[in-house]
């Protein structure tokens, strides 16, 4: 049937593909096996990626309406490349905007209403000619991602038209050939109706930005493969169901299944004579090896057609994992065995080229995922690349597959649930459009074993239509569940989901659900929202399971950064965030949520989840270890135990030993420790799991668990040091001076404004208390600045009120130095320093609490000295940054750093580097020479900076920060923790905050280094 295509169809939500192919599954063939056991490129696909000419219009209106006709000369246009987005490409400008519409407050419209003013047209033209190996056959075009509605002509006839931005669009070309050169054209339309299902949290984008390319086939041909694998109750037998959709003619066609194991032996295989065009051929297997993601064994079946004469016609190369995953009990099972999800949301994103991710970016993700404890992915809010679930299938990762689907903004405004003109809800109209949808991911995906659960999208409220595609899925696949969170919103459609999703429930909330005899198990779809400087208080959710049986995990929100390169006016290279480009309206840096920086590497929050996603969790003392192994299949055969012994920081004992613990059991295994721990000082027992042998996401020797033990065999005494200091008091200053230092304290500022070492001044800015940090952005949603912004002027603004040497004898001095604070005249600090005659201080900051006080952010003292000592040596938790409410995943150790290091990459400039459990902090420059600072009688919080609190907190890009002039020295008592539960009002838990009503006192060493 010819159509004739219509701007129509851009509203009509009963036009979403015309003359697509149906959906079907994305398994390769190959013409030999040979070909097929390499896997390489396949002799019937050619790619169409690369330079395509292009002509952008901002609206249809001003678009170039017949350039697809075969006369039509577009060689003077410009070029693009695909894949990638119109807007990273020169063409118009991204948009960031989370829950509301891209079009708000600049046209009120409503579903299914698009813009005619702002609606972006990008016309593609590409000029091929038909492969040789390609011509006599029938003809296809795939496109793997349009975003989001598109036309397509082929030398000027109409081909078809598809909506869908992230599941494949094919289209037959064979009627519309010539010979020579073909002339391919799309335009390409921002919005349509497929923009009110598309209204995810993340960046406005359109055009082409996955694979395009031509495929034929064979005469006969599996047109849809099926792979179910079914084992039997005790896990020893299976049954492999391989269901074949053939086009072509069957009649004398033989299908041959052979299935080989990891070390290419054949297992099994089978034979038929096809007679029909869906065959099942079916194999059993006794003791298959099972697929999961601790061990993700694959076999590798191969699907052979032979023709009447017994010609090798296709072969199909289809990994087939044997794994079965249920539901008993309300408790989800994998091979049997409880399960429990530590995941991660995954956004498709390259801070150059958008949601156009490429093979290195997804090995680069996978990797991380496995080396980092991540067994669990969910494709938030729409099906990934196909070789995305290729990576989990091989390298073991479980999949929530997510449809393209969210409607947020036509269900909550400002926060509140209104559902008056929700889609799709319970409108009949908009009921096919979305399973299309479903149906497109379900029939690409349904052979990866990585995929347990299905998921009806995200954040569309609830109603019929999304508990029809709920069903569609248990009935289509029997062998997965189904995900949905909406129904949370209305309880009308609980069967939507078959577990119970939330998302940012507080810890009480979820505990609250799982105290009261529920009846599905719980996960969080998303949850400890990682935006900036957070992850605190991840630890209340992982304890739930071991407390919990139906709690099942969580998956992260989010896992990297959707940060785009952009450079400044002075040409200069930043991550940009929403607004940046001019976008309005939008919803700013909440783009940035990950784990990962936009540049793929590492966030300092890795450090956490890391430590509480173990699957092993070891729990050292003085005489061995406690190996508590919660993987569900593998012993830990597979490591080496090390173990360790330091003293002061210092390692003094090593070893290591092989050990194994079974699956779900815990063992106590005794260690051949030195028994004397004679010295006086602290220890810390290391015990630690590494990888025995390199794996695919490793190397041997990696590091995937560790516990350690502190303890102390009594306190080295401080003993003071020997030498004769001087008092000098004068009428404005009063000195303290000794054979090789000089201090100074300010008669009128109570301020230690010298202190010289040698000759070296080290002091550029005067220790004086600090009661603020610079907001993360959860201090910003939870409205901190508003809640206790008095102790930001608190620390600016404070009033010497005595100053006076309250204790002088030959070896050491007190000068102690009080203070009137704005924030309230009741309000008294303190700061003693007793002055040694080697140069040592011994600082107290003593506050004096009053009832009626905001909370405090910080209870420090800081100070600067000069840029130049910018080398750190730590004896503290870490190695990377940690807080309070964010140390578990930190190791007592000793490192190294730099100052600027301490400055963390969140791309709005805020608190960051912190260093819990500080025993003690060299400050040097490249001569080693410098300060130490230490803990008196317990261990510190510190921070060591290029930039003040006020600097940061003033800067909204990292490039707006100043050049470096000093080294900020910050030394606290306390630091309230980062929080996490969300970015957008949730308070940090109480028992890591400051509480301004009581009394605080801290004390630290500054002592010099030669």
């Amino acid at each position: 049937m010819e159509h004739h295509p219509k701007l129509s169809w851009l509203t009509d939500v009963n036009v979403f593909a015309v003359n697509r192919v149906s959906a079907h599954s994305d398994h390769t063939y190959y013409e030999t096996m040979k070909e097929a056991q390499e896997k390489g490129p396949m002799n019937f696909r050619h790619s169409l990626n690369g330079t395509w000419k292009f002509s952008y219009a901002p609206n249809p209106k001003s678009r170039m309406e017949r350039f697809y006709e075969q006369d039509y000369d577009c060689s003077g246009w410009e070029t693009i490349q695909v894949p990638g987005h119109i807007q990273l490409q020169g063409y118009g400008k991204p948009q960031y905007v989370n829950t509301m519409y891209p079009w708000d407050g600049h046209e009120e419209l409503r579903p299914p209403q698009i813009s005619e003013k702002q609606n972006t047209v990008g016309s593609y033209v590409k000029h091929f000619e038909v492969p040789q190996s390609m011509k006599e056959q029938p003809l296809f075009v795939s496109f793997q991602g349009v975003e989001t509605a598109f036309y397509v002509w082929l030398n000027g006839k109409f081909v078809g038209y598809s909506e869908d931005s992230f599941t494949p669009a094919d289209f037959e070309l064979t009627s519309f050939l010539k010979a020579g050169k073909n002339k391919l054209a799309l335009e390409v339309y921002q919005r349509s109706t497929g923009s009110w299902l598309e209204d995810q949290d993340f960046w406005r984008f359109s055009g082409i930005f996955r694979d395009v390319y031509l495929y034929t086939k064979p005469a006969t041909h599996v047109e849809d493969l099926h792979v179910t694998t079914n084992l039997n109750d005790s896990y020893t037998k299976a049954d492999l169901h391989v269901e074949l959709n053939l086009s072509g003619a069957a009649d004398g066609v033989k299908a041959k299944v052979s299935l080989k194991d990891a070390t290419n032996q054949v297992v099994v295989d089978v034979e038929k004579e096809l007679s029909n065009l869906k065959e099942i051929l079916t194999l059993h297997i006794n003791k298959p090896e099972l697929w999961s993601a601790e061990n993700p064994y694959l076999y590798q079946a191969y699907i052979q057609l032979y023709d009447q004469s017994g010609e090798l016609i296709e072969v199909i190369p289809q990994q087939v994992g044997f794994r079965r995953f249920e539901m008993k009990n309300s408790i989800m099972h994998i091979n049997g065995k409880r399960i429990i999800f530590k995941g991660v949301n995954r956004h498709e994103f390259n801070c150059y080229h958008g949601r156009s991710v490429t093979k290195e970016d997804m090995l680069w993700d996978i990797k991380t995922l496995k080396q980092h404890n991540i067994n669990a992915v969910r494709t938030s809010h729409y099906p990934n690349k196909t070789e995305w679930y290729e990576l989990c299938d091989r390298y073991g990762i479980y999949v929530i597959d997510e449809m393209n689907l969210e409607t947020h903004g036509t269900w909550q405004k400002m926060g509140d649930v209104d559902p008056s003109w929700v889609i799709p809800g319970n409108n009949d109209e908009w009921q096919d459009i979305v399973m299309d949808r479903a149906i497109s991911m379900y029939e690409r995906d349904k052979n990866h074993p990585s995929i347990l659960i299905w998921s009806c999208g995200n954040e569309s409220y609830a109603g019929e239509v999304l508990l029809n595609i709920a069903n569609y899925f248990r009935e289509a696949d029997p062998s997965r569940l189904v995900h949905y969170e909406g129904v949370f919103h209305n309880r009308d459609y609980n069967d939507t989901s078959d577990m119970e999703s939330r998302m940012y429930a507080k810890p009480n909330e979820i505990e609250k659900y799982l105290s009261n005899n529920p009846d599905k198990p719980y996960i969080s779809c998303e949850y400890i929202h990682a935006m900036g400087n957070s992850l605190g208080g991840m630890k209340k959710y992982t304890d739930f399971e071991r407390k919990y049986p139906m709690y099942q995990g969580g998956f992260i929100w989010d896992y990297i950064d959707q940060g785009i390169v952009k450079e400044n006016r002075y040409g200069e290279e930043y991550i940009a965030f929403g607004g940046d480009f001019n976008d309005r309206p939008t919803d700013n840096n909440f783009c940035t949520n990950g784990i990962v920086y936009a540049t793929r590497e590492l966030s300092p929050k890795m450090q956490e989840v890391r430590f509480l996603y173990q699957n092993i969790k070891l729990e050292p003392d003085r005489t061995g270890v406690k190996i508590i192994n919660d993987n569900l299949f593998t012993d830990t055969n597979q490591f080496i135990l090390k173990y360790s012994i330091s003293y002061e920081g210092n390692e003094i004992f090593s070893d290591e030993k092989e050990v194994n613990v079974a699956p779900e059991t815990e063992e106590y295994i005794k260690l051949d420790f030195p028994s004397d721990f004679h010295e006086k000082g602290e220890y810390v027992i290391l015990t630690s799991f590494i990888l025995k042998d390199k794996t695919l996401w490793a190397d041997k020797g990696f590091e995937v668990a560790f516990g350690e033990y502190e303890f102390e065999n009594g306190k080295q005494p401080f003993v003071i040091p020997e030498g004769k200091v001087e008092v000098v008091t004068g009428d404005v200053n009063i000195g303290v001076h000794g054979e090789h230092f000089s201090t100074i304290f300010s008669r009128t500022t109570g301020s230690l404004i010298s202190l010289n070492y040698s000759g070296t001044e080290m002091m550029k800015h005067a220790p004086a208390p600090l009661f603020w940090r610079a907001l993360t952005d959860n201090d910003r949603g939870s409205q901190t600045g508003f809640k206790n912004g008095s102790w930001y002027i608190a620390s600016l603004f404070q009033k010497c009120t005595d100053i006076k040497v309250v204790k002088e004898d030959k070896h050491h001095a007190m000068i102690v130095a009080e203070y009137e604070m704005s924030i309230h005249p009741d309000v008294k600090v303190t700061i003693a320093y007793t002055v040694y005659a080697d140069g040592t201080l011994k600082v107290n900051l003593s506050y004096q609490g009053v009832k009626g006080l905001p909370n405090m952010p910080l209870y420090a003292v800081s100070f600067k000295i000069p840029a130049d000592y910018d080398q750190l040596d730590w004896y503290a938790k870490g190695p990377e940054e940690n807080y309070i409410d964010r140390s578990n995943g930190a190791k007592l150790c000793k490192f190294k750093n730099k100052v600027v290091d301490n400055i963390a990459p969140y791309v709005i400039p805020q608190e960051s580097g912190n260093r819990t459990g500080v025993r003690k902090v060299d400050i040097t420059n490249n001569e080693n020479y410098g300060i130490r600072i230490a803990g008196v009688d317990r261990p510190l919080e510190c921070n060591v900076s290029p930039y003040t609190a006020f600097e940061l907190e003033n800067a909204y890009h990292r490039y707006e920060l100043p050049n470096v002039h000093y080294t900020v020295v910050t030394v606290i008592g306390r630091q309230m923790g980062v929080g996490g539960d969300d970015s957008w009002g949730a308070p940090i838990h109480d028992e890591f905050l400051i509480k301004a009503e009581e009394d605080h006192q801290f004390e630290f060493f500054i002592a010099p280094i030669y």
